[in-house]
């Protein structure tokens, strides 16, 4: 049987060799120093004059090792560790070669200039899950949405997001990490562009389903093609200093929509067909992360390690290369060379497959081959998730992000919607009732609101240039009454009798007249559209909560980063939901509008750290030619557990606490103590 690995060597130019790899030395792996050994009387004209002790590393005096010295020990244990074990498989060998390679790059430059590139990526992917929610109070008014419609919006927008992970993470496992995340990024784009000036629902909704599924992508990808740029020592913690991200884009989504949206000037008209209002400048300024992060991504390389999975060692190595000059020449270090010559890789047949079809047939043809092929292997990369080796780690990573994101979603949807019940029942409460009123020959030339008029009698009366929130009009009766220039909110007419009555210019339609008796009524020059009111629907509480919910998780994201690595991610996770599980019992306090938001920015710090180290290990656990595609299956359930959690949670929204809150402790507590189960990966190399 051939050997599913084959080797290519590469030598600088003039025959000299960058030192090999893969041959010779006791690991296996014959490693050239960074500078060639020198006889022991040798000495380069540049330290002469110098006293050796000047020469010293400034860290020896305090007793720390040199990093060249912990480099070799953790070698030297990895090289222990295989001698030991009977044997290593071929996949574990490749993967101690890589992570051997990126120690030798080290950590630099590069790698920071990749963090904030990819950070802007994950960043709008959190601007996605923010911006409807924002627009929404405007945007419900400005197309004059329906309850059931709104719910839809909100939906659509996980909706694709969920799909998009599916998608998108398989792909990235055969197309390549950068490619794809460009994709997504220009979808998203393009959506934000075209959403902003849709004018109706349809097209509104169709869009932003779009942009999910494009952005959807992002999070699989970002974290599969970061953590291949990174050794196991800095693995954990800088991930989860890319979380921080994140909480970034809800920051900024939050801060943007504050300083756009209530700006009724901020937009423009063109008749009374198109209207441009300032919510849809804040969805265009929402895009402008994915903008910055597809643009870096012009001068970013695709991911060495993909490209090894690959067999296209050639590219790999360059972009290796590069990687290790970028880092030392940074460090003031630009002699130091890159020693390896000899990389192991394995072969793949199936994109052979692939490229002898494209050589054949009609370009139609070609298309439809490759389309097929790389669907089958997608599929393929799917169903191996839950092989023998990988399936309870699947399993088990499935329900902590189901359970984690039931909980999480659920309850940030539930905060913000018992606060506005709150309001409700407080503005309620400030109900006026008329009874039995009548009024004759009067000119109401002021604003009606939160009222209820029952049993009334208007003869004669004049409704001009005013405005009707939250007005109810029950079996009364209108007689020769003049409607002019009205906008209403939330008002009905129910069971009433008008006769002889003129509506003018006004957004009163039949819709707002239940069971009313008509009699030579007129209706003329109806206003189009919903009445939108900036200072009176944008309540600053909305961008308030957004903002101190994202800002909370600050210290959650920065214990995360600093413990990862040294408690390790299962204490963090297991940790984390389970504490998050005990904050919800403070739910049981939530009686006023100040409490809820202090006990929403509690959850979301604590419960942080469990997403941070959710992400770190499901990178992890699996191998790099499945890496993006079991983070995409994962994510998509994440996304499905938030459509469940927003929806059930949102139905017990005035009617009870008690079931949200145990059903987020259930959640939260299954999902912890099954976290335990997880093996620790910190110590371990990536595959």
């Amino acid at each position: 049987m051939a050997d599913p690995y084959h080797n290519n060597i590469y030598h600088q130019g003039d025959g000299d060799s960058y030192g090999t790899y893969g041959q010779g030395g006791q690991d296996g792996y014959g490693y050239q120093t960074d500078y060639p050994p020198q006889e022991e009387d040798a000495a380069s004209d540049v330290t002469e004059g110098h006293d050796e002790d000047d020469q010293m590393y400034e860290g020896e005096y305090q007793g720390i090792p040199h990093p060249d010295e912990v480099k070799a020990a953790r070698r030297a244990a990895r090289a222990k560790a295989r001698t030991a074990a009977d044997a290593i498989s071929e996949q574990e060998e490749l993967a101690e070669q890589y992570e051997d390679i990126m120690e030798d790059c080290g950590h630099g430059k590069f790698q920071w200039t990749l963090f904030v590139v990819l950070g802007l990526a994950l960043m709008a992917d959190s601007v996605e899950c923010f911006v409807v929610a924002l627009v929404l109070p405007s945007a419900e008014k400005d197309m004059c949405l329906s309850h059931a419609e709104k719910g839809m919006l909100g939906l659509i927008v996980f909706l694709g997001m969920m799909f998009g992970a599916f998608i998108w993470g398989g792909l990235a496992d055969k197309v390549g990490r950068r490619k794809c995340l460009i994709i997504v990024l220009a979808m998203n784009c393009i959506s934000a562009f075209f959403s902003s000036f849709a004018q109706g629902y349809g097209f509104f909704l169709f869009f932003r389903l779009f942009s999910g599924i494009g952005i959807g992508g992002s999070v699989p990808i970002v974290y599969s093609y970061f953590s291949e740029f990174l050794q196991m020592d800095k693995r954990g913690e800088h991930l989860s200093w890319l979380c921080m991200f994140w909480m970034m884009g809800g920051i900024y989504a939050s801060f943007t929509a504050w300083g756009i949206i209530p700006r009724y000037g901020w937009g423009f008209s063109m008749g009374s067909e198109f209207q441009f209002h300032s919510w849809r400048v804040f969805v265009l300024v929402c895009a402008l992360p994915a903008i910055a992060a597809f643009v870096g991504l012009m001068f970013m390389p695709e991911s060495p390690r993909f490209l090894l999975e690959n067999a296209k060692h050639d590219e790999a190595w360059m972009i290796l290369k590069q990687v290790h000059d970028t880092n030392w020449r940074a460090k003031g270090e630009p002699e130091r060379v890159f020693t390896v010559t000899q990389i192991k890789t394995p072969k793949t047949q199936e994109d052979e497959f692939i490229e002898i079809q494209t050589a054949t047939g009609t370009a139609f043809q070609r298309w439809v081959v490759r389309t097929l092929t790389l669907t089958k292997l997608v599929i393929k990369n799917v169903l191996s998730l839950l092989g023998r080796d990988l399936r309870l780690a699947t399993l088990l990573m499935a329900i902590i992000w189901f359970t984690m994101a039931f909980s999480f979603y659920g309850l940030s949807v539930w905060f913000p919607d018992m606060i506005k019940h709150l309001q409700h029942e407080e503005y309620e409460s400030k109900l006026k009732v008329f009874h039995r009123e009548k009024v004759e020959q009067f000119h109401f030339n002021f604003s009606l609101e939160n009222q209820v008029h029952k049993e009334g009698e208007y003869i004669n009366d004049k409704f001009i240039n005013i405005e009707m929130k939250s007005v109810k009009f029950e079996d009364s009766l209108f007689v020769d009454c003049f409607f002019e220039n009205i906008r209403s909110t939330e008002t009905i007419f129910e069971n009433c009798t008008i006769r002889s009555t003129v509506f003018y210019d006004t957004d009163l339609y039949e819709e707002k007249f239940v069971d009313c008796t008509f009699e030579n009524v007129t209706f003329l020059h109806n206003k189009k559209g919903c009445h939108l009111d900036y200072e009176e629907d944008n309540d600053v509480l909305i961008y308030l909560v957004s903002f101190l919910g994202s800002l909370a998780v600050l210290p959650g994201n920065i214990i995360s980063a600093l413990f990862m690595d040294k408690i390790g991610r299962i204490k963090i996770i297991g940790g984390s939901m389970l504490i998050s599980a005990g904050c919800t019992f403070f739910l049981f306090l939530s009686f006023s509008q100040a409490a809820i938001i202090a006990w929403q920015c509690l959850f979301c710090g604590v419960s942080v750290a469990a997403w941070n180290g959710i992400q770190v290990i499901t990178v992890e656990l699996y191998p790099a030619s499945k890496r993006a595609t079991a983070f995409g299956v994962l994510n998509a359930i994440c996304k499905l557990g938030a459509i469940l959690g927003s929806s059930i949670f949102a139905s017990f929204v005035g009617i009870t606490k008690v079931i949200p809150i145990l059903l987020s402790f259930c959640a939260l507590v299954g999902g912890g103590v099954l976290a335990l189960k997880l093996p620790e990966t910190r110590e371990k190399v990536l595959l």
